[in-house]
């Protein structure tokens, strides 16, 4: 891009929802409050859009979004047939998004990340950034057992070689070019937190304060965190298998150490009951097993999905206006 150069600016805000009723009102008048003011700063395009994405909801979280719909053309709503989780939501919404914006911003409904971080988002991008990603300052408002986790999990990342940044959520802008070269990645088990670093576009860093949740409580429970962190893992790095080769080989040394005592006990005349010995050794190599075998099941379980190679998602609806009279149905046909 050449210097002082504008780039186009349509702007998709992508939210998904699961759950969000109580938060959502609120929410919809927070993004379309500061999605006028970027458009009377004409930092953005006037056909610049907020997408909901239900994650499969089983409150009035898709008929509050339809009715938002109807209401203004600012919105647009996609629907899931159930619940295929938090990264499919987000991957839904960028690639519907990606025939109609320049760029994409997903952002979660809860607001805790802060929405005026955009303008510094918008500035990224039009510096020639295709990739901006959204760091929280701190993690003052989680919880301690949150806090302690989510340090381990980054560092436990890193240390298997995965591409992860640290205190990165799912707060980040991404161009049309880098949502083209994203729909090109085809894998179900998704970690867009490391898949979007491999693609090496330029980008940049844009730091932010959390706020409180306005409403309702968090939908990342522990056990999905636990998903999370294990699709993480297992999506982008095969480190832990090169571990068990490495821990085997070490058994493995320390089993021929013990049979090279023991035979020289026997010569020596000794009289070793050795119950102890073989008990510990007996332990030791049936535990290291089955641990390496439930890793080596966690990469075929993922090769078994991968093979099948299943929708990663299915859209039940789908609402989007090109003006005020105009609305384009789940299978893509006009209605007035």
């Amino acid at each position: 891009m050449k210097q002082n150069e504008t780039r186009s600016n349509i702007m998709y805000l992508v939210v998904p929802c699961y759950n969000e009723e109580e938060v959502l009102p609120h929410t919809a008048q927070v993004m379309q409050d500061k999605l006028n003011r970027l458009i009377q700063e004409k930092k953005v395009s006037y056909k610049s859009k907020i997408m909901f994405v239900n994650d499969g909801s089983k409150d009035k979280t898709w008929s509050m979004i339809h009715s938002l719909c109807q209401q203004s053309s600012f919105f647009s709503g996609l629907s899931f047939s159930r619940n295929y989780g938090h990264q499919s939501a987000i991957l839904a919404g960028m690639m519907a998004a990606r025939a109609h914006a320049d760029m994409v911003v997903t952002i979660d409904a809860d607001l805790q990340q802060d929405i005026e971080a955009l303008d510094k988002f918008i500035a990224c991008y039009q510096n020639g950034c295709e990739i901006v990603y959204g760091v929280r300052n701190d993690r003052n408002t989680d919880g301690f057992f949150k806090k302690i986790t989510a340090g381990i999990f980054y560092k436990f990342m890193h240390l298997l070689g995965c591409n992860v940044m640290s205190n990165h959520a799912d707060y980040r802008l991404l161009s049309k070019r880098a949502l083209d070269a994203l729909a090109e990645y085809k894998e179900v088990n998704l970690f867009l937190r490391g898949l979007i670093p491999t693609m090496g576009f330029q980008s940049d860093v844009v730091y932010f304060d959390v706020k409180e949740r306005e409403a309702g409580t968090s939908k990342y429970t522990l056990q999905k965190m636990m998903k999370l962190a294990t699709d993480g893992i297992t999506s982008m790095s095969t480190r832990p298998i090169q571990i068990i080769t490495i821990m085997g080989f070490l058994v493995s040394l320390f089993s021929f150490c013990m049979i090279i005592y023991c035979i020289i006990d026997w010569f020596s005349g000794k009289n070793v009951p050795g119950y102890t010995t073989s008990l510990v050794v007996s332990l030791l190599m049936g535990g290291l097993t089955i641990f390496s075998l439930g890793i080596v099941g966690e990469y075929v379980g993922k090769i078994y999905l991968e093979a099948k190679a299943r929708p990663r998602y299915i859209v039940e609806s789908f609402i989007w206006k090109e003006g005020e009279e105009e609305e384009i149905d789940s299978d893509g046909n006009t209605c007035g």
